[in-house]
């Protein structure tokens, strides 16, 4: 008759009849009543010996009932929806699906109470239809439903549902936002799928993001990697300050802490590639907490392992972006034409909370949030979500290989492709993966040898794509890869020629798609964030563009081959000239070279490999500054904005720019670049590398 109940109940009653029969009744009820409490309280505590707050028990006849039994971790009002695991409470907005409230370690909600319910922790879209201006919009939700509940977990969803009858009135999608408590995790899962159907309305989407904003007099330590954590200054503190050249970017002249003040905070300052953007958040030190938003897949994010995008920043904000313009431009966006169908899962990604024992080990809470990502890549694909549109990883296949590069010029033999970056992403022309948004791309880093393996990957038709470090271009295979469930994939030995006309005379920079190695100068002493002082990415100081005009006050950069040295001698970034009044002028560089024609008869190839183009054409004149038209133009490229956010590279571009002998000259050469456009003080480009390649040699 004992068999249902728990074991210390059991052990309870079997002592209490041994106490019975040993001692009287006075003094079996002193000592049961004593071993009672000692039991209750074991009982109540966790696997840490923390005392666990009982779940509240509330039967709930309006939502999803599971065999005859109803989650303990849900309650549920007219306009709340409430999650608790004993561990953490999550108060949802009914039925839109806001997260309004986080209960945690004895704080009454992490998020900022200042602010709106709906502007607390919630997704949103940036939309527009073609040709009009772009609208926010906040994806309430107007249905809830409870997807499954057990012990251990429940899963629930807030949908809105678009319907052709509403016209351009609301975005053209259905969306379903789905939330994840487990028992014993301190946290909780976000994912949504969207999705389009067939004969709806054209449409443009820019921005997909769920935004959690936390309340500031708590939430002062912010970290995004090992190198750049921080104490933070305040909202208050950016609202008080002196705006800069665009809104983002504030001078903090009367800050709170007096530390900051002469600082400049700018939220593009903390951006990080997807493909080490995985673990970012914010410390309260006392109590000692961390809220941190863990993506342990770049599957469903956009345009590649190189994009850029926001982590956190001021606020106390932390940010899951999975569509954004940043780094790109609006061909990085979603557009869908009349009628276009489409699917796609956004997520989960895994809200961690922490805590530590006391203020003084607040920096343990990074170290945990770490392992904790560690965890959640093991974990991937997870097993436990309830949506049939995202897929578990018997659902899904792999692809492995190794590439090699032929460069008969560096080395007759092949050359192992060491640390390539390999993905699968929808077919396109080679490098088309770094424009592309609608579907997935899975990617993964080969090894020394140029082996990789992409696993967990959805069915599907992919084209196969890379990009080798030292080597200039974008590799693509020739057939497309088509993915199976439970397909293992195995590829031949795979070769990658990248562009290559001739011998190298001459070279500038690095081929990696970014300008770091050029020379980034220091700061304006009056615009300095002291996070970067010292630091590898100097270049996320604010308004170093401006410092092209003071290096280069009475002319433009003069590069000679051979005696000066790119790292010391070319400026990171070719910008316009600033002449006051807002007015700026173009500015031309000169590359000077000697070159022997006798040892080198035939055309010349000039590789001009740029990281990042915003409103610029670069015009190439071979010894003749004025030639018009130019030997050479890109036309007007590029819309990243790279140089005014601090990125050091955008999108990717390659010209391979042909040169006839007859414009070289025996001796002294001089190769003219000008960027010709000049609006603003951020129209320009960034360098990738310039490669001078003399005739075929057989």
């Amino acid at each position: 008759m004992y068999l249902n109940l728990p074991y210390g109940a059991v052990v309870l009653l079997v002592y209490s009849w041994w106490l019975k029969m040993s001692f009287n009744l006075k003094q079996w009820s002193w000592v049961l009543g004593s071993f009672a409490m000692l039991a209750l309280l074991s009982l109540s505590r966790d696997d840490h010996g923390s005392v666990r707050t009982p779940p509240v028990r509330r039967e709930l006849r309006s939502v999803s009932r599971r065999d005859n039994t109803y989650n303990q971790m849900l309650s549920k009002t007219d306009n709340q929806v409430v999650l608790n695991n004993g561990l953490v409470q999550l108060t949802f907005s009914y039925p839109g699906g806001d997260v309004i409230g986080i209960k945690y370690k004895g704080i009454d909600n992490l998020l900022d109470i200042k602010n709106q319910p709906s502007n607390r922790g919630y997704w949103d879209l940036v939309w527009n239809k073609p040709g009009e201006k772009g609208s926010v919009d906040k994806l309430q939700g107007t249905r809830f439903k409870v997807i499954s509940a057990t012990a251990d977990q429940i899963e629930i969803s807030f949908t809105k549902t678009y319907s052709p009858s509403l016209g351009n009135a609301t975005v053209p999608l259905n969306v379903d936002k789905r939330y994840i408590m487990q028992r014993g995790r301190s946290g909780f899962y976000a994912y949504a799928i969207f999705e389009r159907l067939k004969g709806w309305p054209e449409v443009d989407m820019d921005q997909i993001r769920i935004v959690y904003k936390l309340q500031q007099d708590k939430f002062r330590y912010m970290a995004i990697s090992d190198d750049r954590k921080r104490v933070m200054p305040t909202a208050d503190d950016r609202a008080n300050g002196q705006p800069l050249a665009y809104p983002e970017a504030v001078l903090l002249t009367n800050p709170s802490n007096p530390e900051f003040r002469g600082e400049v905070d700018d939220k593009y300052q903390y951006s990080s590639e997807d493909k080490d953007n995985n673990v970012h958040g914010w410390i309260c030190k006392d109590p000692a907490v961390g809220f941190w938003i863990i993506t342990p897949s770049d599957e469903f994010r956009t345009a590649g392992p190189f994009k850029q995008d926001l982590t956190s920043h001021v606020g106390p904000t932390a940010l899951s972006m999975f569509v954004s313009t940043h780094y790109a431009g609006k061909e990085v966006g979603m557009t869908f034409e009349d009628g276009e169908a489409w699917k796609k899962v956004f997520g989960p990604v895994f809200i961690h909370l922490n805590s530590a024992p006391s203020s003084n080990e607040y920096l343990t809470l990074w170290e945990n949030a770490k392992e904790q990502l560690v965890e959640e890549v093991q974990r991937w694909p997870y097993n436990f979500t309830q949506s049939k549109d995202f897929l578990s990883s018997d659902q899904r296949g792999s692809v492995a290989g190794q590439l090699l590069v032929r460069d008969r010029y560096r080395n007759k033999r092949l050359i192992w492709a060491s640390s390539a970056y390999v993905g699968l992403a929808a077919p396109g022309n080679a490098g088309s993966w770094q424009k592309e948004s609608k579907g997935y791309q899975f990617w993964t880093q080969a090894n020394k040898q140029g082996y990789f393996l992409i696993k967990d990957v959805r069915p599907g038709n992919y084209s196969l794509y890379a990009t080798v470090p030292g080597f200039i271009g974008d590799y693509k295979y020739e057939a497309n890869i088509i993915i199976e469930p439970g397909s293992e994939i195995k590829l031949a030995d795979l070769t990658y020629e990248p562009p290559r006309n001739g011998p190298t005379l001459w070279e500038i920079g690095i081929p990696d798609r970014s300008a770091a190695e050029f020379n980034v100068p220091d700061p304006s002493p009056t615009l300095m964030n002291q996070l970067y002082t010292n630091h590898t990415e100097k270049f996320r100081q604010y308004g170093l563009w401006e410092r092209y005009s003071d290096l280069y006050p009475n002319h433009d950069l003069i590069y000679t081959v051979g005696t000066d040295n790119y790292p010391d001698d070319w400026f990171f970034a070719h910008v316009t000239r600033n002449t006051g009044n807002q007015t700026y002028e173009p500015t031309t560089w000169q590359i000077r070279f000697q070159l022997n024609k006798g040892a080198n008869p035939g055309s010349y190839t000039l590789q001009l490999a740029l990281a990042s183009a915003t409103n610029a054409e670069v015009q190439v004149r071979v010894n003749d500054w004025s030639a018009n038209p130019p030997h050479f133009t890109t036309g007007l490229i590029g819309k990243d904005n790279a140089i005014a956010r601090h990125g050091i590279h955008g999108l990717y571009w390659l010209f391979s720019v042909g040169l006839q002998s007859d414009r070289l000259q025996e001796g002294n050469n001089t190769i003219y670049l000008t960027q010709s456009r000049h609006k603003t003080t951020f129209d320009g480009v960034m360098y990738d590398y310039l490669r001078l390649e003399g005739p075929p040699q057989e």
